[in-house]
C-alpha cells in the first residue's frame, strides 16, 4: 500500500527512495501512536475506582512522578518515530539534488511552522494566550534539529553527542538544584528557566529544557531508520532491535538507583528504560506487519498514521466539541453504567478516524 507523504520526515511515513525498502510496519506503529494520542486513553481511566479495572485503567494515565506505564511512553514513541522518518526523507531529497545548505533550510523552515503550529494549537485549546515551548510539537522542534545537525557526524561522535546531552542535563539538575534537590517537583532547574522566561509553570515540572535529554529518543530512531534502510534479513533486524531493546531497559534499571526515573523531568534512566519499550513496541509491529504479513489488519491504523499532522491537531482542537456533539446523539452511554465513558470514547474516536478515512479516500495529506 502507498501511502502519499504529509509531514516529510516529520512523524510521516517514509517515503519510497530508490533501492530503498518500505516498510509498512512504520506506517501502522506511527498510526497506533495517533491513535493513543487522540482517543485519551479509550476513556479507560475512568475505571480508576473500580477494584475490578483498577490495574489497567492505571496503564492509560500518567504516574503521579516516578516510574512509568504504558501511557508515559507515547510520547517517547512519538518522538522516536520521527527520528526512524529522517535518514528515508533526508535521502530521497539527496537522490533529488538537495545540498546539506538546502536541507539545513528545509530543518528550520520546519521547525518554525512546528512551533507555530504548536503555539496556536495550545492557545486555541486553552482559550488564551501564553507563550510556551513544552508541548510536544515544540519539543519536537528542537529535537529534530539537533538530530540533524548530529546525523550528519560520524557514529562514534553521535553516541558520544547522545551521551553528552544526557550527561549535560544530569550535570544542570545537579548543578541548581530545588529546595528538595536536583530531581525537584517544583523547583527544578527547568522550571525555574521557563518561570524566568515565560513566567509560567507546568502541570508541574514539565519545562522547555526537557528537549536536552529528549533529543536521545529522536536520535535513536535516526539510528533504527538509518539500520533499517540497509536492508538486513527479518532474523538479523529482530536481534538488532532486541539487542537495543534489552541494552536500554539495562542501563535505565541500572541508573534508577542513582538517578530516578521521572518522566517529567526526563531523567536518563526514564529515557533508557522508555526507550526499551519503545523498541519493544516497533519489534511488535515488525513481527506482525513484515514478517507475518497482517498488513490488512493493520489498515485503520495506516489511516491515522497518514494524516497524523491533521489528527493530531483536530484531537488537540475539538475533542472537547465532538465529545458534546457526539453526545447528543449517544446520550453519553449513561444507560450501560461503569463504562459508559469507555463507549463515548469509543465513538468520539471512530468519528475522528472517520474523518481521517474521508481525506484517505480522496487522496487529501495535510502537511506542514
Amino acid at each position: 500500500m502507498e501511502a502519499a507523504p504529509q509531514l516529510g520526515e516529520i512523524g510521516a511515513a517514509p517515503q519510497r527512495t530508490t533501492g530503498v525498502r518500505r516498510y509498512v510496519a512504520l506506517d501502522a506503529y506511527r498510526g497506533f501512536i495517533m491513535l493513543m494520542l487522540i482517543s485519551d486513553g479509550f476513556g479507560l481511566v475512568s475505571l480508576r475506582s473500580d477494584p475490578t479495572w483498577r490495574r489497567v485503567a492505571s496503564w492509560f494515565d500518567h504516574v503521579p512522578w516516578e516510574g512509568g506505564v504504558f501511557w508515559d511512553m507515547i510520547q517517547p514513541a512519538f518522538m522516536f518515530m520521527v527520528g526512524v522518518a529522517m535518514p528515508f526523507a533526508f535521502a530521497k531529497r539527496k537522490s533529488e539534488g538537495a545540498t546539506f545548505a538546502d536541507n539545513f533550510r528545509h530543518v528550520i523552515v520546519r521547525c518554525a511552522h512546528l512551533i507555530i503550529l504548536s503555539q496556536i494549537l495550545m492557545w486555541v485549546s486553552r482559550g488564551w494566550i501564553a507563550p510556551q515551548l513544552i508541548n510536544v510539537l515544540s519539543q519536537i522542534a528542537f529535537t529534530y534539529f539537533l538530530s540533524f545537525l548530529i546525523m550528519s557526524w560520524k557514529w562514534r561522535y553521535q553516541v558520544i553527542a547522545a551521551i553528552g546531552l544526557l550527561a549535560f542535563w544530569t550535570a544542570l539538575l545537579f548543578a541548581f538544584p530545588g529546595p528538595d534537590g536536583p530531581f525537584s517537583k517544583m523547583n527544578s532547574v527547568g522550571l525555574v528557566f521557563d518561570r524566568a522566561i515565560f513566567h509560567y509553570d507546568y502541570d508541574p515540572a514539565y519545562s522547555t529544557l526537557n528537549f536536552i535529554p529528549s533529543t536521545v529518543w529522536t536520535l535513536t530512531g535516526v539510528w533504527v531508520g538509518r539500520f533499517l534502510m540497509t536492508g538486513r534479513s527479518h532474523a538479523e533486524t529482530i536481534k538488532v532491535l532486541a539487542a537495543g531493546m534489552v541494552l536500554s531497559f539495562a542501563v535505565g534499571l541500572s541508573l534508577r538507583p542513582w538517578v530516578p526515573m521521572i518522566k517529567q523531568l526526563c531523567t536518563p534512566s526514564f529515557i533508557f528504560y522508555s526507550l526499551g519499550w519503545v523498541l519493544f513496541m516497533l519489534i511488535g509491529f515488525y513481527w506482525l506487519v513484515e514478517i507475518r504479513g497482517y498488513k490488512r489488519a493493520v489498515f485503520p491504523l495506516l489511516v491515522l498514521g497518514m494524516n497524523s499532522i491533521f489528527i493530531y491537531s483536530l484531537g488537540e482542537l475539538l475533542h472537547g466539541w465532538l465529545d458534546r456533539a457526539v453526545g447528543v446523539f449517544t446520550f453519553h452511554f449513561s444507560s450501560i453504567g461503569l463504562f459508559a465513558p469507555v463507549a463515548q470514547s469509543c465513538t468520539v474516536l471512530l468519528v475522528m478516524w472517520y474523518v481521517c478515512y474521508w481525506l484517505y479516500r480522496r487522496k487529501i495529506f495535510i502537511k506542514l
